[in-house]
């Protein structure tokens, strides 16, 4: 994507796959003020509910799916806002908050399990 990041013309981007803009393309879309929404982020939707369908099999039960459209949106936006947050706050990009956030969630659950 790099070589035509300079033509794009949206005013955000929104991964859909995974890690498709270029580090280059990503410089380009920094400098020139295009926010991108990284894969991490997009694609938690998916993962998001496998895991409430695997939570549903475990118990045994069914959701409705008015129920898991609402839980989902729910966590997708608390997860937007965090993201958005810690890049305002760090001065960071989209992708540089998610990351630095997913480490630090890992880095605690590891902590907590005394590893």
């Amino acid at each position: 994507m790099g070589k035509n990041a300079e033509r794009v013309r949206a005013r955000v981007i929104a991964e859909a796959a995974n890690l498709p803009t270029t580090p280059e393309a990503d410089e380009s879309f920094t400098r020139r003020g295009i926010p991108v929404l990284p894969d991490i982020l997009t694609n938690a939707g998916g993962v998001t509910v496998s895991y409430f369908e695997w939570a549903q099999n475990l118990q045994q039960v069914s959701w409705e799916e008015d129920h898991i459209n609402a839980e989902m949106r729910k966590i997708l936006t608390r997860a937007y806002r965090q993201v958005a947050e810690q890049s305002a706050r760090e001065k960071v990009s989209f992708r540089t908050a998610a990351y630095t956030l997913a480490v630090e969630r890992v880095a605690r659950a590891e902590r907590l399990r005394g590893t």
